[in-house]
């Protein structure tokens, strides 16, 4: 497998060997006197005298040359440009502080130190621009009090905005500036701008870290009882999801849909899709997908073909006559990625930079695809994070390299696939009315076996940024979320 570095190297020799035509017509046009403009590649012949006639082409087989090589050093740019940015994920993701685990929340152990010098505030050395300071005032007048929208017009800010004068009153730092409005400061607010960005990426994304699994978590799952008390049941529900990635909820009625839909609703609204909202459904192919059969369905994760797939997936078995088999099958994707990390660093990487399509093409006048193509394995950009799995055969569609090289991509797929299928990575579970299954539709890839009878499900999807901000709002409190967001 060719590195990045190799990779823009071999596409630094093709911009050479482009580049060598247009020379050879660059020699050619000398020798006939015609000089070449820098911004059209047009020329046009020196004569003496006034010239007053259009500039005429060169010829037509050079014309055609230049054409290709405009077409080509486009490309080319674009193809430096994308194996930059790879490298730069890469660098995060296997030479840099990469784990599939999110880090712990941080302890401030020490107050980073605060100065006001020379119309500067600085943080830990770091230098806060006014304009910036200026523009993130929390005061009534520049915050709604309620919606914690921005009042302020940024850009009626003077652009040389400077500090009049300055006091600490404690832990704020207060300011009056040269327009004449005056601010407040916190400590904690101006600390987060000096924490790293992986550090503020566990306020802002709700991370912490994660338990990965395998099929041992059959001893002992993640699970609650319905009849807890609301507030108590909502805390333990988004800690197992946050934690493990799914979670159990038992004893729930199953006499009607009602009071799985109620629970769900507890937690975030109901994401509609083309298949409705909260699902009740048998296995009819009433929707044109292959969950609505009874067959046996391999690990995978769900809205491979939308742009934002679901945050959550939750489903209850209500029923299950004059017949057997449909056990549910669940797959840490987070814990899978990682075993393909610490085995293959080639194949996962291929499976984190290599895009791929996929649809949903089987109800009568629907075709949805995602606004863009993505890799199996999602990561944040700026912490190189492992944040989403992306995985169903069955919607993908084309795979975003040329046919001559997708090889690659099938011996790092196939890699992966070994790894979902291997009895340890396995955990089975045979649902049964009364216990409502909900899983992180982002992290882990669930299934079922055959099954012959008639079932009745019901459940549904949430978004992501749904629940994950009810997550943090538990867990971190609303300061210290609206403290990480105003830092970049």
């Amino acid at each position: 497998m060719s590195t990045p570095r190799t990779l823009a190297c071999r596409a630094s020799r093709r911009f050479k060997n482009a580049v060598a035509p247009l020379n050879n017509i660059s020699s050619t046009a000398r020798a006939s006197n015609i000089r070449f403009s820098s911004t059209t590649a047009l020329a046009e012949e020196e004569t003496s005298g006034n010239n007053h006639e259009p500039p005429k082409l060169f010829g037509e087989e050079n014309k055609a040359k230049a054409i290709q090589f405009r077409y080509d050093l486009r490309k080319l740019k674009s193809e430096l440009a994308g194996l930059y940015s790879r490298q730069r994920l890469l660098k995060q993701m296997l030479t840099g502080p990469y784990s599939v685990q999110s880090p712990t929340v941080p302890t401030l152990i020490e107050q980073p130190e605060i100065k006001v010098q020379d119309d500067k505030v600085t943080v830990s050395k770091l230098v806060l621009p006014n304009i910036w300071l200026r523009d993130n005032c929390q005061c009534g007048n520049c915050v709604h009090d309620a919606t914690k929208q921005r009042l302020l017009d940024t850009f009626s800010i003077p652009r040389d905005i400077a500090i009049k004068q300055h006091s600490f009153e404690g832990d704020v730092l207060n300011i009056e500036w040269s327009d004449g409005h005056k601010s407040e400061y916190a400590r904690e607010f101006l600390a987060q701008t000096a924490k790293p960005a992986g550090k503020r990426a566990v306020i802002r994304q709700g991370l912490q870290g994660l338990h990965l699994w395998d099929s041992s978590i059959a001893k002992n799952p993640p699970k609650l009882k319905f009849d807890a008390p609301a507030d108590e049941r909502l805390v333990h529900i988004l800690k197992c999801l946050r934690n493990y990635g799914f979670c159990y909820v038992d004893a729930v009625p199953f006499d009607s849909p009602k009071a799985t839909e109620n629970l769900l609703r507890s937690i975030s609204f109901i994401r509609e899709t083309h298949y409705g909202g909260f699902y009740d459904f048998t296995a009819d192919l009433a929707s044109k997908d292959t969950a609505y059969t009874n067959i046996a369905l391999e690990a995978h994760t769900d809205n491979t073909y939308f742009s934002d797939p679901a945050g959550l997936q939750a489903f209850h078995l209500l029923s299950h006559t004059d017949g057997e088999g449909g056990a549910s099958l669940l797959v840490d994707g987070f814990s899978v990625a990682k075993e393909l990390h610490e085995t293959d660093r080639q194949a996962y990487e291929i499976l984190s930079t290599v895009n791929v399509h996929a649809h949903a093409s089987g109800n009568e006048g629907i075709s949805i695809q995602p606004y863009r193509s993505f890799p199996v394995l999602e990561h944040d950009p700026v912490t190189g994070h492992l944040l989403r799995v992306r995985w169903n055969s069955a919607d993908r569609a084309s795979i975003e390299l040329p046919v001559n090289e997708v090889e690659k991509w099938y011996d790092a797929a196939r890699k992966f696939d070994a790894l979902l299928k291997k009895k340890e990575n396995e955990y089975w579970e045979q649902l049964t009315p009364g216990r409502v299954l909900i899983f992180d539709n982002w992290r882990v890839l669930h299934g079922r076996s055959k099954f012959t009878g008639k079932r009745r499900i019901c459940g549904g999807y949430l978004n992501r940024d749904d629940w994950i901000s009810k997550y943090k709002m538990m867990k971190f409190g609303k300061d210290r979320v609206l403290g990480a967001l105003a830092t970049s």
